[in-house]
């Protein structure tokens, strides 16, 4: 298998690392390689916030669920959807008057700084680091805005923690996908009925001894995920993050 596909079929989320540290060097190549990443039209609309200060750390471990192993990892990066720099370039060298970005240009701003993100992943995939996202940075707005300093259209998007995985994480068999007919579609979308539905479920749970019928499946789905305390965090954060666009 090409040694790029080995690499996406072998990764999976990794939380617990070894103590060794990462060379700055090595830090320096996954920026690199993240930075390769498609952009559109070039604009590179994301910063990457690379967190070496411990205390920031343990307060991101506290602020993102309480996940004490963010603080413990070697390397924390936050990624960011970035419409400041490109909006402030605009205003003082073109228009003074220059409008606000609105939600197109957020969303787009999104794209990049987890595409950015993902090139991350693979790289360090291929580097012999472990990785995993951290969604819970779309929570408590207001907190990281002010933790991170963050100007005007500048929204923290997701962050990456990574280091070397302990043998464990490495033994640690990857979670099973599903198979592609539950997610692709050929022209146009087509809802699965309740039959076919049952039986992508079951086949997929096969191999995960922990969920035994498609009800236990969407059942822990339903309240691990759908209506946790922090998906109502985030939502209401991410309203946030809307309501500071001028198209409010």
């Amino acid at each position: 298998m090409n040694t790029i596909l080995e690499s996406l079929y072998q990764r999976k989320s990794c939380r617990v690392f070894t103590d060794e540290p990462v060379s700055a060097d090595l830090k320096q190549e996954l920026i690199l390689a993240a930075m390769q990443a498609p952009t559109a039209g070039n604009m590179h609309l994301y910063s990457i916030i690379d967190i070496t200060d411990q205390t920031i750390k343990d307060q991101l471990a506290e602020s993102c669920d309480h996940q004490a192993f963010i603080a413990k990892a070697p390397l924390v990066f936050v990624f960011c959807a970035d419409y400041h720099r490109a909006w402030m370039g605009m205003k003082t060298f073109i228009n003074q008057e220059a409008r606000k970005p609105e939600t197109g240009d957020m969303f787009l701003a999104m794209s990049d700084a987890l595409i950015c993100a993902q090139n991350m992943v693979v790289a360090a995939q291929g580097l012999g680091l472990g990785s995993c996202y951290i969604g819970d940075i779309l929570e408590n707005y207001e907190y990281h805005r002010d933790l991170l300093k963050l100007p005007e259209a500048v929204w923290p998007i997701g962050m990456l923690v990574l280091g070397y995985p302990t043998q464990h994480q490495l033994d640690r068999k990857k979670p099973k996908r599903f198979e592609p007919g539950f997610v692709v579609h050929s022209n146009h979308y087509a809802s699965l009925s309740i039959e076919d539905h049952q039986a992508y479920i079951q086949d997929h749970l096969e191999e995960q001894p922990n969920s035994l019928n498609e009800l236990n499946y969407y059942h822990d789905l339903y309240n691990r995920k759908y209506t946790a305390d922090f998906t109502h965090e985030m939502n209401r954060s991410v309203k946030v993050m809307l309501e500071s666009l001028s198209d409010k």
